[in-house]
């Protein structure tokens, strides 16, 4: 089973790396006003059955995050866990 895993900065805390890809020109679009950074994860997981196929993306929902700053969201098939 594959899971996919988001990761964001909340809103109000400083994304420095986000402010570089800015202020480098790269983006080449003068419509462009912000630009936020955040992570995105595959993750496979193997030798899952039963409940424990269920309950496998819940229990891991927070290991990816600092959820004191940022937010994240996993999707597996149609079961998508969000933190915001």
């Amino acid at each position: 089973m594959r899971a996919k895993v988001y990761v964001t900065l909340k809103k109000g805390v400083l994304d420095p790396q986000g402010k570089a890809v800015m202020g480098a020109g790269s983006i080449g679009f003068d419509e462009v006003k912000d630009v936020r950074v955040g992570k995105f994860m595959e993750v496979e997981l193997t030798g899952l059955a039963g409940s424990r196929r269920e309950e496998a993306p819940r229990d891991m929902r927070e290991a990816p995050a600092n959820t004191v700053i940022e937010n994240y969201r996993i999707e597996r098939g149609n079961l998508s866990l969000r933190k915001v």
